[in-house]
């Protein structure tokens, strides 16, 4: 891998890396992880990458993380060894959209013949992004590492956020299938404070009721008696980082989900909760998530093998370094390896599966993948 930042994040130095990477013939293609505050647009980006041959993916995150660095502004873009099949899908959030259709469709059987490692990328507010992970592990199943998360922006606003070769694009999913091998590891160091309550109305991303009282007196009720603070017009969000929900697996480790806002007495999270699921509110401390994202590594490690490994990508929440603050940085050092180079973003959930377990759209997670 061929792995080049770019600080300044303006759109004639992304075009310049563009066509570096286009031009070296020992790429195949194109990995572009770049920062909201940058500004990009289809304006003023779709000409670069409508140019590019080579197939070119990613997508626009909060954050950006090289080596020992996290990053408000930049782009980073990795030259990929192999040439990488890609699907790019639109609109995503679509209520009637056979998403196993559409991806037998997009991806065909032979993209996936030697294929070892599934990058996704998706627009983090979209609505049904469970269903498109939901139907990726029914037609791939185990047999293939997966690894991405979604783009989009901290001022909670939708825009067009994934990269590829049509342009940068809002409510989409661009799909890579990597003849790479690669070992994943996923934890996140969240513990339960509540008893559980049966989610009894949702719609999509949105939690109407809990046990058939208004979620957002739910949640108040429980995450105000915790934390011995009050909600109040503004707070919502710098409170809710700290109390995610978690969502009960039967055998496995809760998968977190993100209050990101009110609606009313329904609370808006990143990514689909299923009527009729159990979730618990948790909590974490300093201590918690930074072992998590060292055992994220740890078990990244056991599932790559014994082949040697020559880099590191760190797809972690952005809500993580919003909770850990200046103590991001202890985040990064658990969980980096010196010797290899670390590329990778904060995000607006993770996607992960290390081919022995279930592939979900996480929130508040560590996800590390050694290539």
């Amino acid at each position: 891998m061929k792995i080049i930042l770019d600080k300044s994040g303006t759109p004639d130095n992304f075009a310049n890396l563009l066509a570096l990477l286009d031009a070296d013939a020992e790429v195949g293609g194109i990995l572009i992880l770049t920062c909201d505050e940058n500004g990009f647009t289809p304006e003023n980006v779709n000409g670069y990458l409508q140019a590019t041959i080579k197939p070119v993916l990613g997508g626009v995150f909060p954050q950006i993380l090289h080596g020992a660095e996290h990053l408000n502004r930049g782009t980073i873009a990795v030259g990929l060894p192999s040439i990488p099949r890609l699907a790019l899908i639109e609109d995503v959030s679509q209520g009637n959209k056979d998403w196993d259709g559409v991806l037998t469709s997009a991806i065909p059987e032979a993209s996936c013949a030697k294929a070892k490692t599934m990058l996704v990328f998706v627009d983090g507010f979209s609505s049904r992004i469970s269903a498109v992970i939901n139907a990726l592990f029914n037609n791939f199943g185990l047999d293939i590492n997966y690894l991405g998360g979604g783009g989009g922006s901290l001022t909670l606003v939708q825009k067009p956020c994934i990269i590829s070769n049509c342009g940068l694009l809002q409510d989409a999913v661009v799909i890579a299938m990597l003849d790479m091998p690669s070992g994943v590891g996923v934890a996140h160091g969240w513990r339960p404070i509540s008893d559980a309550f049966k989610v009894t109305e949702a719609t999509g991303n949105i939690v109407h009721s809990l046990d058939w009282k208004p979620a957002y007196q739910v949640y108040k009720e429980v995450v105000e008696g915790h934390s011995g603070k009050f909600f109040d017009a503004d707070n919502f969000f710098s409170m809710a980082k700290a109390y995610p929900f978690g969502i009960t697996r039967l055998g496995a480790e809760m998968v977190v989900r993100d209050p990101l806002m009110t609606r009313g007495d329904s609370l808006v999270c990143v990514g689909e909760v299923h009527q009729g699921s159990f979730v618990r509110v948790m909590n974490g401390d300093q201590s918690s998530l930074i072992a998590a994202a060292s055992m994220a590594r740890d078990l990244a490690i056991k599932d790559k093998g014994s082949q040697a490994e020559h880099a590191e990508m760190f797809i972690d929440c952005v809500s993580r370094v919003l909770f850990l603050e200046d103590n991001f940085d202890l985040e990064l050092v658990a969980v980096r390896d010196k010797r290899l180079p670390l590329f990778g973003a904060l995000t607006i959930g993770e996607i992960a599966n290390n081919g022995n377990d279930y592939l979900e759209f996480y929130n508040k997670t560590a996800v590390v993948g050694l290539f």
